[in-house]
């Protein structure tokens, strides 16, 4: 029961939807439609043990697009240049920062909650309900959240917080003392599951800093807490208590159990927490051969665009149960069981419970987490807050982490009241439950439209031939089909994103494509390079391997605009290759990398940029860059001509500015340990502390318990089990992150 994050991404998107080039003839040959979109009408410090700190080593004519809005007012201390020589690259099993930079390990896998629950042995043998206290597994996402000196939220504290992370998934075999037990198909040994289930989800921890300057969690901090798989969860706004949300746990639609596969997060100007749930359609049991035929026509459509079928990825639906009434277990099987005509019996809705932006209050340990559907159901890579401003609508901005999948942005209805930034979970109750949601659409003249998803507009209908939208419930629950008939533009795995704090950009990472999805017929303006990237051993990597990262600008820099400007900011690439076909960034030996992922501004203006690579771990273990990036339309046009030997295509695209991607203002910072991917980053007010997940060390190697020989032995070292962990950075002198 293996699980490579990179490969679960199966294609579920067939609809027709056209790429850019396809659309481009119609966009320049319509003067009227260009004169209307350019105006935006119409739409505990633990050991050091494996942390070290060592140095290292187009066209210019202007494009025919309106400019990018002129930035706003930064907020104080923007930084104009880094201070740190380039890291490296890397294959060795540690943590490499630049010197005059420390690291340490904070809180790893397994790391007890509270007194009564003892210190991880690591060697599998601690009982399944033990990890409701402790720490979970596949360290993401995460933020800090400040607290005072008495207990209350001071959003200025940098020595005191509680640190929200997610649990995005599982490393099993490394849980268990021997594996997973899996006997034809079943899992045989419950506690295993209940193990895994409480593994996953969100942790909730406090740290603080000592007076010599070193961070500790808090062990018995009253605001620790897990939410986890099974955690009672609240369903909230438009498409709770709807007939589509149905189960057994819940015969009102108005809860389910829990959260799963969180992968990165958001945030929201009350000081609570957003956590995904991103790729969870795989953990759901529907065997198609025998509950096809109990379902609707329009049920089997919903099911194959979210990829709802198969056995289960962990198995948790087979595990045997001593209760007959079972439900912990049964809820992961989606099939039709029951006899009810709503699903009041059984599960065959449950895998519409998930899906979703769940939000978590920090602050409020007895608080229940609630699942905003108007913020709609898909891959949710993370949800980025965009400028907020007194009286004018809140906007986040979302990915959905699939090859092929869209990218989205939610409105709210209500405008923003700063009195609301005390008000906690009520106030997403007012911001988060109303409002609009839009998928985007990339055209090849680099304007974009926001398109609304809304039911009764434009092909968002009942009559829809492909779908037929019952209401706005059902719209939301099904957004990808939403943005199916809307138009929207296929993307390269959209994942995290980041807005800028000075001109309010907003970046995503479109991590990669395969051959089959990205050949040279398809490629476009927004995904311009189909390449052959080859291995050092002459493995050939086509297709868009190494990924690139596209950013946008609002018209009139109105979170309520429904077009944009757009720009691919960098393109990955390993240094030397093509700068016509692959480098088009002409990246260096200080700063090449491949398939961005993680993202995230430092107040500051830094951008942080973190790598999940399976196609550049030949020459060097996935890493962390920083960046000063400067803004949608600081270059200008070009074109590339890609070809496979038999097929060639040019393709004319808008690249940010080259100064952008020197070494100058684009160097490598951090290289993880053997076989993690770097996830997650977080700062404290400051910009004098950084927070950093190492998630899944050593997951490629199939572990061997009797010679105790695994893929990495990170954080611990000797020959302990590898752990996913978050560690601490911080300059020796006290000084400011990265300057």
């Amino acid at each position: 029961m293996s699980y490579d994050k990179r490969e679960e991404d199966v294609v579920t998107n067939l609809s027709n939807n056209a790429h850019i080039d396809d659309i481009v003839e119609q966009n320049l040959a319509n003067p009227n439609r260009r004169r209307l979109m350019a105006t935006g009408a119409g739409a505990a410090a633990l050991s050091f043990m494996s942390l070290t700190g060592c140095g290292s080593s187009d066209s210019s004519s202007p494009a025919p697009v309106t400019p990018a809005p002129t930035p706003t007012t930064p907020p104080v201390g923007k930084v104009s240049a880094l201070g740190f020589p380039a890291v490296s690259k890397s294959l060795a099993d540690v943590v490499t920062v630049p010197p005059g930079y420390q690291a340490s390990v904070l809180f790893r896998l397994g790391d007890p909650l509270n007194a009564a629950t003892p210190d991880y042995r690591n060697d599998g043998t601690e009982p399944g309900a033990s990890f409701e206290f402790r720490a979970g597994d596949h360290h993401d996402g995460m933020d800090y959240y400040g607290l005072s000196a008495t207990g209350t939220r001071d959003a200025n504290s940098s020595t005191r917080g509680l640190m929200c992370i997610n649990h995005e998934a599982l490393t099993p075999a490394l849980l268990h003392a021997n594996g997973v037990t899996l006997v034809s198909g079943v899992r045989t040994v419950p506690d295993e599951c209940i193990k895994e289930m409480n593994a996953m989800g969100v942790a909730v921890v406090e740290i603080a800093k000592a007076a010599n300057g070193t961070w500790s969690y808090v062990r018995n901090s009253s605001f620790n807490r897990r939410i986890t798989t099974i955690t009672d969860t609240i369903l909230s706004g438009p498409a709770a208590g709807s007939s589509f949300m149905i189960t057994k746990h819940s015969p009102n639609g108005t809860r389910t159990r829990g959260t799963a596969n969180n992968c990165a997060h958001g945030t929201t100007p009350w000081g609570t927490y957003l956590a995904c749930e991103e790729n969870w359609a795989g953990y759901f049991r529907r065997v198609t051969a025998v509950d096809n035929p109990k379902r609707t026509a329009k049920e089997l459509t919903s099911f194959a665009r979210y990829g709802v079928a198969g056995n289960g990825r962990e198995g948790w639906a087979t595990a045997t149960a001593a209760d007959p009434n079972d439900t912990v277990f049964s809820r992961w099987n989606a099939e039709r069981l029951g006899t009810s005509a709503d699903g009041s019996d059984d599960f065959r809705n449950a895998p519409n419970t998930f899906g979703w932006n769940v939000e978590i209050d920090p602050y409020s340990p007895t608080s229940t987490p609630k699942k905003r559907t108007a913020m709609g159901r898909f891959a949710h890579e993370g949800a980025w807050v965009g400028k907020v401003t007194a009286g004018q609508p809140l906007v986040w901005y979302m990915g959905c982490d699939s090859r092929g999948e869209y990218i989205y942005k939610y409105v709210s209805n209500a405008n923003w009241d700063p009195a609301d930034a005390t008000r906690g979970m009520a106030a997403g109750d007012k911001y988060l439950d109303d409002g609009k949601l839009y998928a985007a659409r990339f055209n090849a003249d680099g304007l974009g439209e926001w398109l609304e998803l809304r039911f009764g507009v434009g092909n968002i209908t009942s009559t829809n031939t492909t779908y037929a939208f019952a209401n706005q419930a059902d719209v939301l629950i099904n957004a990808r089909l939403a943005a199916d008939a809307a138009g929207a533009t296929k993307m390269d795995r959209p994942e995290w994103g980041a807005v800028d704090p000075f001109n309010g950009n907003v970046y995503i990472t479109l991590t990669n494509n395969n051959s089959t999805l990205r050949s040279v017929a398809l490629t476009d303006a927004a995904n311009p390079r189909s390449y052959n990237d080859p291995r050092t051993n002459g493995t050939a990597q086509r297709g868009n391997p190494n990924g690139h990262i596209i950013r946008f600008a609002e018209l009139n820099g109105s979170n309520t605009a429904v077009a944009f400007n757009w720009d691919i900011y960098l393109f990955g690439a390993r240094a030397g290759t093509d700068p016509r076909t692959v480098n088009l960034s002409n990246l260096t030996a200080a700063n090449d990398m491949s398939s961005p992922d993680g993202l995230w501004f430092g107040g500051n203006g830094i951008l942080w940029i973190q790598t999940d690579d399976g196609a550049y771990t030949d020459v060097t273990n996935c890493m962390m860059l920083a960046a000063i990036p400067g803004q949608v339309r600081d270059g200008g046009p070009i074109t590339v001509t890609n070809t496979d030997g038999t097929n060639t295509k040019a393709v004319t695209t808008y690249i940010g500015a080259a100064s952008a991607t020197t070494e100058t203002n684009l160097r490598r910072f951090l290289v993880g340990p053997k076989e993690a991917e770097i996830t997650g980053v977080t700062q404290t007010p400051d910009y004098r502390t950084m927070f950093v997940n190492i998630q899944h060390p050593g997951e490629d190697t199939a572990p061997n318990f009797t010679t105790r020989t695994y893929g990495s032995y990170w954080p611990d070292g000797g020959n302990a089990r590898p752990r996913s962990a978050t560690i601490v950075i911080t300059r020796i002198d006290g000084g400011v992150i990265g300057v």
